[in-house]
C-alpha cells in the first residue's frame, strides 16, 4: 500500500490510522467535512491531504490529485451517540452513503474497500464474538451496519474491488468523543467531579486506538477479500475495573459512584472479540495495556 483515502477521519481511530499510516511512509487522502472543528485533529504531515468532503458529497467526489489510491477506508457515518442511534430514516441514509464511498474508492483508483462494522451489528450476546456469530441487532444503527457491511460488499465486487469489514469492538484513546465513557470519565475526575455509571458488572474488552490503527493498516495490507475480522483486545473484564484504574490513574483521591445509574432495558453485558482470523491473516495482535492507553490519553497520545 502506498496511497489511501480515509472517511471520518477526526476521531480516535481514523487520527490513529492516519499517524500509523503516516509511520509507514503510506500518503493519506483525508475526506472531510469543511469547517469542523474536529480537523485540527488530523495531522499536517507533508504525506497527508485534505479533502473538503462530507457524507452527501461523496457521490459527487472527483479525483483531482493526479494520483491513484489504493485502499478506501470508511469511518464515517452520521447519528453514532444518543437518540440518534434509533432514527431510522438518519441510519438509512447511512447505507446510501456508504454505497457513494464505494463508488468513490472506485473514481480513486482503489483496489480494495475496508469499511468500519460495530459489535452493535452482534447484539446481546454472551459468548465470543467471531465474524461468524450470528448477529441479531437491536438499534437502528447496528442494523444499518449490518446492512451496509452486505450491500457494500456486494456493490464492491460488482465493481471490482476487493470488500473487508472489520467490527470494531469497543476502541478508546485520544481524540475520542467526550461523550464515551473513558473520555468522560477523565474529565469529570479531573474537575473533582463524581462520575456516576451503572454497577459495572458488564465484561468488556477495551482496545487502543493505536493498537486499531495498527490493524486497519495491516488489513489493507494482508487483509483477505470478502472477510469479516472482529477487531478487540480479546479479553475481557469488569467495567467496574477500567474504571477504577482510571480513577487511579486519573485522580487517585476522587469518587466514583458505581450502581447510581441502572441498567438500560437491553444492556449488553458481554463483549469479547475473537481475534483469531485477524491474527492469522495479518499477524496483528493488540500490544498496549489499558493503564498504559490510559497514559498516553493523559500525555496527549504521545507513546
Amino acid at each position: 500500500m502506498k496511497r489511501a483515502v480515509i472517511t471520518g477521519a477526526t476521531g480516535a481511530v481514523g487520527t490513529a490510522l492516519i499517524n500509523e499510516l503516516i509511520k509507514n511512509n503510506i500518503e493519506v487522502l483525508v475526506f472531510c467535512r469543511k469547517g469542523s472543528p474536529r480537523n485540527s485533529n488530523i495531522s499536517d504531515s507533508p504525506l497527508v491531504t485534505k479533502k473538503y468532503c462530507d457524507l452527501m458529497q461523496l457521490k459527487e467526489a472527483q479525483n483531482d490529485t493526479g494520483k491513484s489510491y489504493d485502499v478506501f477506508y470508511h469511518f464515517a457515518w452520521a447519528g453514532t451517540t444518543g437518540s440518534a442511534r434509533n432514527d431510522m430514516y438518519l441510519q438509512n441514509k447511512n447505507v446510501e452513503y456508504s454505497l457513494d464511498a464505494v463508488e468513490a474508492a472506485k473514481r480513486f483508483g482503489c483496489h480494495t474497500f475496508i469499511g468500519a462494522g460495530s459489535q452493535a451489528e452482534y447484539g446481546r450476546v454472551e459468548g465470543l464474538l467471531k465474524p461468524d456469530t450470528p448477529a441479531f441487532p437491536e438499534n437502528g444503527y447496528g442494523i444499518a451496519k449490518l446492512c451496509v457491511n452486505q450491500m457494500t460488499r456486494e456493490q464492491a465486487h460488482q465493481l471490482g474491488l476487493k470488500h473487508i469489514w472489520v467490527r470494531i469492538v469497543s476502541v478508546y484513546g485520544p481524540n475520542d468523543g467526550p461523550q464515551s465513557m473513558v473520555m468522560s470519565t477523565i474529565n469529570k475526575l479531573k474537575l473533582g467531579e463524581i462520575p456516576q455509571f451503572t454497577k459495572g458488572e458488564q465484561m468488556w474488552d477495551y482496545l487502543y486506538s493505536g493498537d486499531a490503527a495498527r490493524a486497519f493498516r495491516l488489513v489493507g495490507e494482508k487483509g483477505m477479500d470478502g472477510k469479516i475480522y472482529v477487531l478487540g483486545s480479546g479479553q475481557a473484564r469488569p467495567l467496574a475495573k477500567y474504571i477504577e484504574d482510571i480513577r487511579r490513574i486519573v485522580n487517585p483521591d476522587g469518587k466514583i459512584a458505581l450502581g447510581a445509574i441502572p441498567y438500560g432495558e437491553k444492556q449488553v453485558m458481554f463483549l469479547r472479540a475473537d481475534i483469531g482470523s485477524i491474527n492469522s491473516d495479518t499477524g496483528w495482535a493488540p500490544s498496549v495495556e489499558f493503564v498504559d492507553g490510559i497514559n498516553q490519553i493523559l500525555r496527549g497520545g504521545k507513546i
